[in-house]
């Protein structure tokens, strides 16, 4: 049987952009290390979710991983609150939060992540304080900052169990049903949290609802008056003075493991805390790193030994990489092709160099496309390479959207990507 080593690149689609001479960043990037993946094998494209849908990053990873987000989601916020070892009864409501900048009023959104220029350190200090100063009046709740601006928000209520069927305070993500969708235009405007239609007069709803907004208020008052942001002002930095709420859930999802699904042992590395709840639901082990120093060309190689490492324990890694996403919705072309190239150059060719790719398949794909000019997701399928194993050539002489959608493959829906690499695989 075959080994697998399956790349997810974050955000990794786009479209052309005059910036990069009418190219994506992808076809603009120098990756020759990918591009010789592509030769060696078969491309194609995948759409991660339905049609129509510009997904989270959850949904995208859940469908990859071959199972149906509409059979398994129950929101990202028991997601990541789980990956960070926060206990999830049935009742609590759990959600995915981040440090925002507003303005005085408090409703007129400045930067939905002050300007990702949070550290991990301050916000710790920062969800110190809330979770200090703020009381909540029929309702405890546990607050936990994780990577950067990003945090997670558990509500446990005291007089009712609570339901995650309520909108987002975030105005970027609409909810549709129990997935998030991330919107291409909106008001950069605080959202008050209200029931979903369907459950207008659903109490529990009802009064999840009314807990968000009675901490996203209360929170505004104690992260105004920080130290912490007060320090971050004179320092020519946004403050990070409010807590923007999305995907909620009431429950953690009940996925069959991988390994009895699959019948393959996987191990994993991801960065994010949404990714590492999915990864160890799933049944997939973690595999720890170093922690990351930010620079690119030190991280990559280090990442590549350990997987390298990792494949003598397991039948197969999922690897998920961040960095394409972030460049995309900061609208930054030439920086998500550079990151891009980074990729290529400290992960991918260092990976590739030791490996058999007679006994190893490699997959290389993402979960969706990050459009710079949007600074959004979008519902566009992503560009798919497959190599190794019993993969034939089919032509393709590299890896790009263009490329791609030309290839022997086809679209391949989400859910059927890592059936087929392990169909391959054993076969």
């Amino acid at each position: 049987m075959n080994k697998i080593i399956y790349i997810i690149l974050d955000g990794l689609g786009d479209v052309a952009v005059s910036a990069l001479g009418g190219k994506t960043p992808l076809d603009a990037a120098f990756t020759p290390a990918m591009d010789r993946l592509a030769q060696r094998g078969s491309t194609g494209t995948v759409g991660t979710v339905n049609p129509g849908i510009a997904p989270e990053s959850d949904i995208a990873v859940i469908s990859l991983l071959g199972y149906d987000p509409a059979e398994y989601y129950t929101g990202r916020g028991p997601l990541e609150a789980f990956s960070e070892g926060i206990t999830i009864q049935e009742g609590n409501l759990a959600l995915r939060a981040n440090f925002a900048t507003v303005e005085a009023d408090g409703k007129t959104i400045k930067d939905r992540r002050a300007a990702r220029s949070v550290s991990t350190e301050e916000a710790l200090g920062l969800a110190k304080e809330v979770n200090a100063r703020v009381t909540l009046k029929s309702a405890t709740f546990e607050f936990k900052s994780t990577v950067g601006h990003r945090a997670v928000l558990v509500i446990r209520g005291v007089r009712s169990k609570l339901s995650g069927n309520i909108t987002n305070t975030d105005p970027a993500y609409e909810r549709k049903g129990a997935f998030g969708v991330a919107r291409e235009n909106f008001p950069m405007l605080v959202y008050a949290s209200e029931p979903l239609a369907a459950f207008a007069n659903d109490t529990e709803a009802r009064e999840a609802a009314a807990l968000v907004n009675e901490i996203t208020d209360k929170s505004y008052r104690v992260l105004q008056q920080s130290a912490i942001n007060k320090r971050r002002i004179e320092q020519g930095k946004l403050p990070a003075n409010l807590v923007l709420c999305r995907s909620a859930g009431d429950c953690l999802p009940n996925f069959t493991k991988a390994d009895g699904l699959y019948k393959m042992k996987f191990g994993c590395f991801v960065e994010m805390p949404v990714e590492r709840g999915i990864a160890l639901l799933t049944g997939m082990e973690i595999i720890d790193v170093p922690s990351a120093s930010g620079h690119l060309d030190v991280d990559y190689p280090v990442w590549a030994k350990v997987a390298l490492n990792a494949l003598a324990k397991y039948d197969g890694l999922y690897v998920h990489i961040k960095g394409p996403d972030e460049a995309g919705h900061d609208g930054d072309p030439q920086r998500k092709k550079e990151i891009i190239e980074a990729i290529d150059e400290f992960y991918v060719k260092p990976l590739v160099a030791e490996l058999d790719l007679k006994d190893t398949i490699v997959c290389i794909s993402s979960d969706l496309s990050t459009v710079c000019e949007v600074k959004a997701h979008s519902s566009m399928p992503v560009p798919l390479l497959v190599c190794g194993g019993s993969i034939k050539p089919d032509g393709s002489l590299s890896f790009s959207e263009k490329a791609c959608q030309a290839g022997s493959l086809g679209e391949i829906k989400g859910t059927d990507l890592l059936p087929f690499l392990v169909k391959t695989a054993q076969a």
